[in-house]
């Protein structure tokens, strides 16, 4: 009887002024738990530095696990034998989902196809032993700045409000959400949305009667409508051995107003169902049988960004000028989605490589904070080089030494020596290890 009340008892309890606000201080404080956030959290915390990574999602690792995108693009050279442009936590995961069977190379442009499960797992193993406080379903409110400083963050969460004060911040949002919200200038495409994507993994796949690109992309183009897929250059990404595929196959607008992304997520999957029943009725008997494993997130390309110091452009990744401040590379073509029924692919050719400079994640309103990933500044066409998944660990590295430098000085991200963060970046920018692929069989 003595069990049974302890177990059933209650107690009452209402909210008083002191839970009002949850507050957090750090040295660094991260936006974004993508792979540019999760790359720059986790070199943060390395150095020493006590951080907090914020993320509007209940789970950790962004568009890379929660959308599906299942490719890492822009980490390898185009050479026949490929190295690794970036190191750091890449390396780490190259290693790591390498030995566990959960990477194959696919050798058409050198991307690198991953397990979504098995890299989800790796980001909260690592953010969570490098002692990282972490706050997830956490959506900004507003930011604070005195000056040329930002001073505080506001969340909010099921739990309650969170106030989050750093000596610097990392913009990792992805649609430079804290610098819209500090009242920095920002820019946005000016001819029409950079379409998204909604990724499918389908599983139970005949691989022995798997479709070559040219032939999936023929009959998209020839029956294609009668399907309803508007897209004509998607893409079906087979994981040898695995009887899996990621099917890149949509271009959903991808609004930064909430009610009309939330209407683009459910138009994002009824797009996909059309997809998943072309190649059902067009390929029975590679697809006939597959089944829809998971349906990500939908999928944003280019939506915002900063205003940065310095713009990379377009003739910079065509030419590979290196800039004095370059602070990552990669050999990543101008991929621009800016049309319903086509995208735009300009391949670089084996052995090119063009970088990005450090005033690309540097807003000249800020002397705290720092943009990452697909949030550093470029034109339309060079932010669609760098703002794939190599050059965003990148930039998320480069941030979090440059905040890490600056927090030392007691100066601004403005005065960081160049030299000194080039230095600690020079695996990123020097290193030209032939990369060793785990899988018996690369995928052609």
């Amino acid at each position: 009887m003595a069990a049974t009340r302890s177990i059933t008892a209650t107690r009452v309890v209402r909210r008083s002024e002191r839970d009002a606000v949850r507050l957090v201080e750090a040295d660094v404080c991260v936006v974004g738990a993508g792979i540019a956030g999760v790359s720059a959290a986790v070199e943060a915390a390395r150095s020493g530095r006590r951080v907090v990574l914020v993320d509007g999602l209940p789970r950790l690792g962004g568009q890379a696990v929660n959308a599906v995108i299942g490719t890492f693009a822009g980490l390898l050279s185009n050479d026949p034998e490929p190295y690794a442009f970036t190191y750091g936590i890449a390396e780490d995961i190259l290693r790591e989902l390498g030995a566990s069977g959960d990477l194959r190379l696919r050798r058409k442009h050198n991307t690198v196809m991953y397990d979504e499960g098995a890299l989800g797992r790796w980001v909260e193993r690592t953010v969570h032993e490098s002692g990282i406080t972490v706050l997830l379903g956490a959506v900004l409110r507003g930011v604070e700045r005195e000056g040329r400083r930002l001073t505080a963050l506001d969340a909010a969460t099921r739990h309650g409000d969170v106030r989050v004060c750093a000596g610097g911040y990392v913009d990792a949002t992805g649609d430079a959400t804290v610098a819209w919200l500090a009242g920095l200038e920002c820019r946005e495409p000016a001819d029409g949305p950079v379409y998204g994507s909604q990724k499918v993994v389908l599983e139970n796949i005949d691989e022995e009667f798997y479709p070559a690109p040219a032939e999936l992309l023929d009959r998209l183009r020839t029956v294609g409508d009668r399907y309803g897929v508007v897209r004509k250059d998607g893409l079906a990404n087979l994981f040898v051995g695995r009887s899996t595929a990621v099917l890149n196959m949509t271009h959903i607008e991808t609004p930064l107003d909430p009610a009309l992304a939330a209407r683009s997520a459910y138009e994002g999957r009824t797009e996909a169902e059309k997809t998943v029943r072309f190649l059902r009725e067009e390929f029975p008997k590679a697809f006939g049988a597959a089944r829809v494993r998971t349906m990500g997130l939908l999928g944003v390309r280019q939506t915002r960004w900063i205003r940065g110091r310095t713009q990379l452009t377009v003739d910079d990744v065509r030419s590979g000028r290196r800039p004095d401040d370059a602070i990552a590379r990669t050999g990543w073509g101008v991929e621009l989605h800016n049309e319903r029924e086509t995208s735009l692919w300009e391949p670089q050719p084996p052995g090119h490589v063009h970088y990005v400079p450090y005033g690309a994640l540097v807003p000249p309103e800020a002397d705290n904070l720092l943009a990452a990933g697909r949030c550093v500044d470029g034109d339309v066409a060079a932010l669609s080089s760098v703002r794939v998944m190599g050059p965003c660990i990148a930039t998320g590295a480069a941030a979090a030494h440059a905040l890490d430098l600056a927090l030392a000085d007691g100066g601004g991200v403005h005065e960081v020596p160049v030299a000194a963060l080039q230095e600690r970046l020079r695996d990123n920018l020097h290193r030209t290890d032939p990369y060793r692929d785990p899988a018996p069989a690369p995928v052609g």
